[in-house]
């Protein structure tokens, strides 16, 4: 029987036992059935044959399908093997590395976990101007745009004074008191100044925004011990434009929980290794929610000093074209249509004696198409924060054009 036969075998099953588990859920209407048909299907899981492997074998099996299937949409197969059971879900925890090691993501964890030290991750948004929607894409082939891996959402809600872009796990859900919120970008009243929150503790000691206060998620009350509020891990600012001079909107990002240290060899940047428990309610038949790698140090690094230096994101410095006449950035072949939209963001050494940046390009976005634009991204910011980011160049900004 051929890996992919099994695997196949292995869903089916999984796919069997989850229906039954559908239907048993459905005909209680007590607020823990939930609760007690997940119970009942990790039950059901424990006693297949799929979980009486041996452990060597078993092993050699998940490592071969971690290794084969290294693109969407056949890497769903190693979020199905990560969902049998618990000796299954143990093995692939130790097999699946981060984006930071392995350029991949697997599980929805990987969106808060920094991506790769080499190369980027390409992907794209899609704008939808009828209902105010963004949605984040990976790339599945080479091409600039195609049908691409879902996997982040966001929406715009305009208030009096001020702007946010709630952002979702889920692209039918997108409101705050969703399980599946994760954060969201903020802006003032003109537009150029923003914050990027965390719904989440980005590191170990982060302090929440304002008050404290539990919010709803569901019929369920988050739960004190790991509170979900507005955790600020970025501001963004865009430069005055008032001479009216021609060129791309200068950006200016402080990354308030990552030191600039970590651009640095030997650098680390805060990773994220599971979702609070409360957000795991919505999900029970998930419990690949809690993914970490036992290849990199999980260690999520203590709160920074008052006096570390923070990592400053800045435009990268476009050169002049003699042929045509005007600036001009290498995108190298991912941005196809002009815009003011269009950035490269590189870490700018403030240290130095000249604020010196560095050539290595962290963040790009740029216009491929009618509402359609590309997102690269790399270590150390994550897909969520880079997804933040790039939500703040579509506000229209007066001033700063």
């Amino acid at each position: 029987m051929s890996f992919r036969s099994l695997i196949q075998d292995v869903r089916d099953e999984f796919g069997s036992i989850s229906r039954h588990g559908l239907r048993s859920s459905r005909s209680h209407r007590a607020v823990a059935a939930p609760r007690a048909s997940a119970a009942g299907l990790a039950d059901a899981l424990e006693g297949t044959c799929w979980a009486q492997l041996p452990p060597e074998l078993l092993r050699e099996v998940l490592v071969r399908v971690e290794v084969d299937d290294t693109l969407w949409p056949s890497r769903r197969d190693v979020v199905a093997c990560a969902g049998v059971c618990r000796a299954w879900r143990g093995i692939m925890k130790e097999v699946v590395r981060v984006p930071e090691a392995s350029g991949k993501l697997t599980f929805p964890i990987s969106l808060k976990q920094p991506g790769p030290k080499e190369g980027t991750l390409k992907c794209f948004i899609r704008r939808n101007r009828t209902t105010q929607t963004y949605y984040l894409y990976i790339g599945i082939t080479q091409a600039l745009a195609d049908d691409g891996k879902f996997l982040l959402a966001a929406r715009k809600c305009r208030k009096p004074t001020y702007t946010d872009y709630l952002i979702s796990l889920d692209m039918g859900d997108m409101s705050k008191g969703s399980s599946t919120y994760i954060g969201k970008l903020r802006s003032n009243f003109l537009g150029t100044k923003f914050t990027v929150y965390d719904a989440h503790p980005p590191y170990d000691g982060a302090v929440v925004s304002k008050s404290r206060s539990a919010r709803m998620v569901g019929l369920n009350q988050v739960s004190p011990r790991v509170p979900s509020g507005n955790y600020p891990v970025s501001q963004i600012s865009f430069e005055l434009n008032v001479l009216g001079s021609r060129g791309p909107r200068r950006m200016n990002c402080v990354m308030s929980s990552i030191l600039a240290s970590a651009v640095e060899e030997g650098g680390k940047a805060p990773t994220q290794t599971e979702f609070p428990l409360n957000n795991l309610d919505s999900f029970p038949s998930i419990p690949f929610f809690r993914s970490k790698s036992a290849h990199m140090d999980s260690t999520a690094p203590q709160i920074p000093a008052q006096n570390e230096e923070k990592l400053v994101l800045k435009n990268k410095s476009p050169r002049w074209h003699e042929q045509l006449q005007c600036w001009c950035l290498n995108f190298r072949g991912r941005v196809t249509v002009a815009s003011v939209k269009n950035f490269q963001l590189v870490a700018s050494d403030e240290t130095g004696p000249a604020g010196q940046e560095q050539d290595k390009v962290i963040l790009q976005f740029g216009k491929i198409g009618k509402d359609l634009f590309t997102m690269d991204y790399r270590y150390p910011i994550s897909a969520f924060q880079a997804f933040a980011i790039c939500l703040s160049s579509f506000d229209t900004k007066i001033a700063c054009e």
